[in-house]
């Protein structure tokens, strides 16, 4: 029996195994009362282990202890005798770390439907603006033989209208205990003899090539260039480097953190003192203490989100990008300040966002599951517990 069910506890048939979610992110809690702290969500379809029953205020039926302080009204799960088995939305994640097929709207929008009968044969519900993005989760033919994409929303839309999204298809790296590789940022980035010397006939490195910093210079006052070969030399301001940091004092004895490294534009996961992978993120575009600024400081991930909508996420391009749904692999650390992938730029060490730290699509995922909470499978998201705190994010 799980240590954390009651003995005697467990008013449950002996053939039921588990509870199918029938309502999409289904609330968890963390006693069988709805007005109770939220322990996290569950996905649509994910059917999860049972290990009791209670009765309970705001639940007409009664509640499923479904994982360690998690329970979940009867009202929105089905029990059944069939093994537990999550919903597959991590699982479902391609080489580029989209969990989904994702769509931006094209130049002359898109009309949503209802259903798939309706596809152009009676009124939209819904007029989607260009540049917006949708998830979609499965494809179907209309009516008239078209193609339509059915998305997280619930809308037909036609796939004419869509476009496929390509996220960046940059990685960060498994640092084996070191940081001694960077990457070049420009879009090209001249190669040079020595320091501000004369560039190297046929010799350019591109974005995103990995390079190492062999030795830096500073010419006048604060011109870094750095050697990555014998006789090679690229100006400072097109490469970024990650830089050692040590852990701050709410970071237990080998837990697992993050520092982000604002000036760099650089994400370091650790575990305890030991470094374990790095990668280029884009942070906030704003000064200090603004509101498009990344907060920094020593915060604590307050709950993990498998997806979240996101709305204006770029102000100055909100004709394009209107709205973002489904933004992928959330990790809120500071108010509405977090990590998560980014499908929609290729900014990554560079600043970009209002505030939160943007990750390729790839890194976000590999994060995302390495990071505490752990989210059990079939859940949408998961807040910390006294056993499972939120993983310690250091923004400097």
């Amino acid at each position: 029996m799980p240590p954390w069910v009651t003995p005697g506890r467990l008013p449950v048939p002996d053939d039921v195994r588990s509870v199918e979610i029938v309502r999409k992110d289904e609330p968890l809690y963390v006693a069988p009362d709805t007005k109770s702290a939220r322990r996290g969500a569950a996905a649509l379809g994910a059917r999860l282990p049972i290990f009791g029953a209670a009765s309970g205020p705001g639940c007409h039926g009664e509640f499923y202890l479904v994982g360690p302080t998690a329970w979940v009204c009867s009202e929105a799960a089905r029990p059944g005798t069939e093994p537990p088995v999550g919903a597959g939305y991590g699982a479902a994640a391609g080489a580029d770390g989209l969990p989904r097929d994702y769509y931006f709207v094209g130049a002359d929008g898109a009309l949503g439907y209802g259903t798939l009968a309706d596809a152009e044969q009676t009124r939209p519900i819904a007029e989607l603006q260009p540049g917006f993005a949708v998830a979609l989760t499965r494809v179907g033919n209309g009516p008239s033989g078209d193609p339509f994409g059915l998305t997280t929303k619930s809308l037909w839309l036609p796939l004419r209208n869509l476009g496929k999204v390509r996220p960046s298809a940059f990685r960060g790296y498994e640092t084996q205990g070191k940081l001694d590789l960077g990457w070049v940022v420009a879009s090209t980035a001249a190669v040079h003899e020595s320091p501000g010397g004369r560039r190297k006939a046929g010799a350019q490195k591109r974005r995103f090539d990995v390079v190492p910093s062999l030795e830096t210079r500073v010419l006048g006052k604060d011109h870094p260039w750095v050697r990555v070969a014998e006789g090679e030399w690229l100006d400072g301001h097109d490469v970024r480097f990650p830089t050692v940091a040590t852990a701050p004092g709410e970071v237990r004895a080998n837990e697992r953190w993050l520092d982000v490294d604002l000036e760099n534009q650089v994400l370091t996961a650790y575990e305890g003192a030991r470094p374990v992978f790095v990668t280029l993120v884009s942070t906030g575009i704003g000064r200090e203490g603004t509101d498009t600024a990344t907060p920094k400081g020593v915060h604590r991930v307050w709950v993990k989100l498998m997806a979240t909508d996101m709305t204006n996420l770029e102000n100055d391009e909100a004709l394009r990008y209107y709205a973002m749904q489904e933004v992928p692999w959330v990790l809120f650390f500071h108010k509405g300040a977090g990590l998560h992938g980014a499908f929609w730029h290729e900014s990554f060490g560079r600043v970009r966002s209002h505030g939160c730290v943007n990750l390729t699509p790839g890194d976000a995922q590999r994060i995302f599951e390495w990071a505490s909470p752990r989210l059990p499978a079939g859940w949408t998201a998961v807040l910390p517990t006294d056993y499972d705190p939120g993983t310690v994010v250091r923004v400097r």
